[in-house]
């Protein structure tokens, strides 16, 4: 029943951006120039490409994925995979323990000190399942996006307002309206010139961006391969894929980090080429926050690091 509800949703919201897409000619739609004008020696990452789909915005023709079935299970506190997500209410100022469960036997945290050649860990890479399309800015402005709009916004995709649709739509707009936590700088991005922008704005034209790329998606043991784990900046951006109707990248600049490219070699010989960032000073950060219960520290002592799961972007200025 779940799943028919669900394709129901979707075809209406095809409908209602098939009229929005009518008055957005094909010549409007230039991703890649907007791109290159903003970031003249970067390519767009493989996690962007596989959003951008121009051609669903040629006049009297769009496509709209809108909330994946994977999606729904919002009320899941179970944090699935190794990457930690560290936005909204589950920030590291206000994350304690117990309010999240982590996945059993797997390595959400770390030291910045095990970052060596050798050093084996149980991790899982679960593949993102927000598949949601990103769409131009001209379409992302003319729909509304506020806690304060909310009925607008549940009427205008035909979603119930005691649904887990509309939960999920919920949840990531006030995550959004949240104010920032000491030490960071965050803005939600709808479309990917806005994405481009907030980047820009915080470390210039030219950047590098990275995400976490893996073989295979199965938790098991891993050890740091050879090949140097590669510290990529002491500055970053890093955008996180939300779960909506369409698609919303969570970004911040968070001070006091440091980002790394990891390669990893998986039991089974499989490879995975992961983005780590450390935070060297969690002097705010909850002291019942589990990471400090994991590795038997307190705040403000140690860099704790975690991995970004795929899908997200970690931005740096090039070197």
């Amino acid at each position: 029943m779940e799943y028919f509800r669900l394709v129901s949703v979707c075809a209406f919201l095809y409908v209602a951006l098939a009229l929005l897409g009518r008055s957005y000619a094909s010549n409007d739609v230039s991703w890649g120039s907007y791109w290159q004008s903003a970031f003249p020696k970067t390519t767009i990452p493989k996690t962007l490409q596989e959003l951008l789909h121009p051609d669903n915005w040629i006049e009297g023709k769009s496509r709209y994925t809108g909330i994946s079935k994977d999606d729904l299970n919002i009320n899941t506190l179970l944090v699935s995979g190794s990457a930690f997500p560290t936005i909204g209410k589950d920030s590291y100022a206000e994350a304690a323990s117990g309010k999240i469960q982590v996945e059993p036997d797997v390595t959400t945290f770390f030291l910045e000190k095990d970052l060596r050649l050798g050093k084996k860990m149980t991790l899982h890479f679960p593949k993102t399942t927000v598949a949601a399309e990103i769409l131009p800015r001209k379409v992302a402005k003319s729909i509304p996006f506020s806690t304060s709009k909310l009925p607008q916004i549940l009427n205008q995709f035909a979603v119930k307002p005691n649904s887990v649709e509309a939960e999920v739509i919920k949840q990531t707009i006030e995550d959004c309206e949240a104010p920032s936590i000491k030490g960071e700088d965050k803005y939600c991005a709808t479309s990917l010139e806005s994405l481009v922008d907030f980047t820009v704005s915080k470390l210039g034209k030219y950047v590098q961006v990275y995400s976490t790329e893996v073989e295979n998606e199965n938790k098991q043991e891993y050890k740091i391969g050879k090949g140097a784990v590669q510290r990529i900046g002491d500055r970053s951006v890093v955008c996180h894929k939300q779960k909506y109707v369409y698609a919303v990248f969570y970004c911040h600049e968070i001070h006091s980090t440091r980002a790394y490219v990891v390669p990893l070699v998986g039991a089974d010989g499989t490879k995975a080429e992961a983005v780590a960032v450390c935070h060297t000073d969690t002097r705010t950060w909850n002291n019942k926050h589990f990471a400090f219960q994991a590795l038997k520290i307190k705040p403000g002592t140690l860099p704790i690091c975690h991995f970004l799961p795929s899908g997200n972007l970690v931005w740096v200025p090039n070197k």
